[in-house]
This record gives structure tokens, C-alpha cells and sequence, in this order.
């Protein structure tokens, strides 16, 4: 007759060890080995790697954080490291750009004044420098010579503050705070290298979740603010800082041209392909192309 074997899953194993084995308690709780290093006990007078005091005066010195007179624990081995640089990888860069830098433009000519000025004007004149592949996001107008500055502008910045806003708008002008993906920065700051790559102009991307509400904030000027409460704080910040404008900026409609939410470049929306070439404009006929790109 065979023999018939019990087969045990490995469940019942498990069960049966722990019904076997020893309860856990207070007495018999112990670290594993070597959880646990008593450091060494020695004299101060010992505690020289085995050198006289005089050998170390004239031995070469120990690395940078060493701590004399406790030779087994160095500083590093104490105290963990800080990860200053932990979130590099994550982190914005917005090259800032005074608006006594700006008026300093204008002067001399780099930018004209009646056409709307965005990151292509300003890296067009070599002077100002944003480079995408360093995780640079665009430009940051700074409040620096905000009293000297005079010219009336049209200007789309991707980052500002409250007294640079204020110095623009006194002289009748306006400023748009506007965000840039990566892929749309690449396109904005060196337009004829991608012109010649023959690809179709790209949507540009919403913001992340953490820059939303800078860019829906109309005291930020944000683009996708509503403009009715845009010229609500545009009032509120008249009264703030003291100035007051004859005209209203809106009715001069070819100096307040603004983008879509969607468009890079002023006049030309996504999906469009420039030919360099043939300077001439491709644009896209089929439905899905142009729902894809218009939505």
C-alpha cells in the first residue's frame, strides 16, 4: 500500500511556529546585534591615534570638521546631513529683470514701445538671457527704479510684485502676469530655431495646481483672471498708490492686445506652422486638428 502524505500550506506552518513559540514580553524584548555601539573609553591623553601632543602640532592636519580631542566621533559622524538641495530638481528660476533695466531698453532703443513686449522682445535683444533647459520659467520684473520709470508699456512678464504692477499702470500701461510650460518657453525664447524645425506651434500648457490661483488672481494681473475684476484692482491700486489715469487703457485697443490662454506668440495661434522658407503661414484644415488645437 502507498503511503498518503499530509500536505501542509505554508498558512498552517506559519500558525503552528507562532503557536510554538514564546510569547513577547518585557523580558525577553531585546535589540538586534549590533543595533548597539558603546563608543570607546579612553583618556584624553590617549585619545591622539597613538601621536604625542607635539607629533600633532607638526603632523598634517585632519580633514575640515574634526573635532580635537574626541578622535572617534568626528562632527559628521554626529550630526546627519542637511538636504539643502533635495528639491533642485522641482524648484523655479525666474532671471529677474529692475524696471531701471527696462526704461534702460526703451531708451536706447532695443524695444519698441507700440508693440507689446513679451519674453521673445526681450530675449531678441541679447541683453536679457532665459534658458528653459536650467529650469528658467521666464522673466521677473523687479521694483528697482520703479520712480524713474516713465515709458508706457504693453508688457507680459511671468512674475512680479505689487510695486513694479503700480509703476507700469501709472504711466498708462499695462502688464500681464503669464505663465509658460517648458515646451512653449523653448518656442518663446529662440522662435527662428524652432521656426525652422517645422513642427506645428504647440498649445501652451495651464499652470500646475500650486500656480493657479497666482495666475487666476487679478491683483496679480493674472491671465486667466476675470477682466472685469481685473479692472477692479486696477482702480483699487490707483487709489492705493495715488495716481490717476485721463483715458481709459481698454479703448486703445491695438496697444492692449492680449494673448489667449492657448496662444504663445501675438498673432500667430497654435497649430500653425511657419515656413521660413517660404515666408509663408501653413495652417490646419482638418476638424480634428483644429478642435485639438482650439480647445
Amino acid at each position: 500500500m502507498s503511503k498518503q502524505f499530509n500536505v501542509i500550506s505554508a498558512s498552517e506552518k506559519a500558525i503552528k511556529l507562532l503557536q510554538s513559540s514564546t510569547r513577547i514580553n518585557l523580558s525577553n524584548i531585546r535589540d538586534n546585534p549590533g543595533a548597539r555601539t558603546q563608543g570607546r573609553r579612553v583618556l584624553s591623553k590617549h585619545n591622539k591615534a597613538g601621536q604625542s601632543h607635539k607629533e600633532l602640532q607638526s603632523a598634517a592636519k585632519p580633514p575640515l570638521g574634526w573635532i580635537y580631542g574626541d578622535f572617534y566621533r568626528p562632527w559628521h559622524r554626529i550630526w546627519s546631513g542637511e538636504p539643502y538641495n533635495k528639491d533642485i530638481h522641482l524648484r523655479r528660476e525666474y532671471p529677474p529683470l529692475s524696471l531701471l533695466e527696462l526704461q534702460r531698453l526703451i531708451d536706447l532703443g532695443w524695444i519698441d514701445t507700440s508693440l507689446p513686449v513679451d519674453l521673445t522682445t526681450l530675449c531678441n535683444t541679447r541683453l536679457y538671457r532665459c534658458d528653459p533647459s536650467l529650469r528658467q520659467f521666464g522673466v521677473n520684473l523687479t521694483e528697482e527704479g520703479a520712480d524713474n520709470f516713465k515709458a508706457r508699456v504693453n508688457i507680459e512678464v511671468q512674475w512680479t510684485n505689487e510695486v513694479a504692477i503700480a509703476a507700469v499702470e501709472r504711466n498708462g500701461g499695462i502688464i500681464t502676469m503669464a505663465y509658460f510650460d517648458p515646451l512653449s518657453l523653448e518656442a518663446l525664447t529662440d522662435p527662428i530655431r524652432f521656426f525652422q524645425q517645422g513642427v506645428p506651434i504647440p498649445k501652451r500648457a495651464h499652470p500646475p495646481l500650486g500656480l493657479m490661483k497666482q495666475y487666476m488672481d487679478p491683483k496679480n494681473r493674472g491671465y486667466l483672471a476675470d477682466p472685469k475684476m481685473i479692472k477692479e484692482a486696477r482702480i483699487e491700486t490707483m487709489q492705493k498708490y495715488g495716481f490717476t489715469l485721463e483715458t481709459d487703457v481698454e479703448m486703445d485697443s491695438e496697444f492692449a492686445i492680449q494673448k489667449t490662454p492657448l496662444q504663445i506668440f501675438y498673432g500667430l495661434h497654435p497649430g500653425w506652422v511657419i515656413s521660413l522658407t517660404d515666408e509663408s503661414v501653413l495652417k490646419p484644415k482638418d476638424c480634428d486638428l483644429v478642435h485639438y488645437y482650439s480647445s
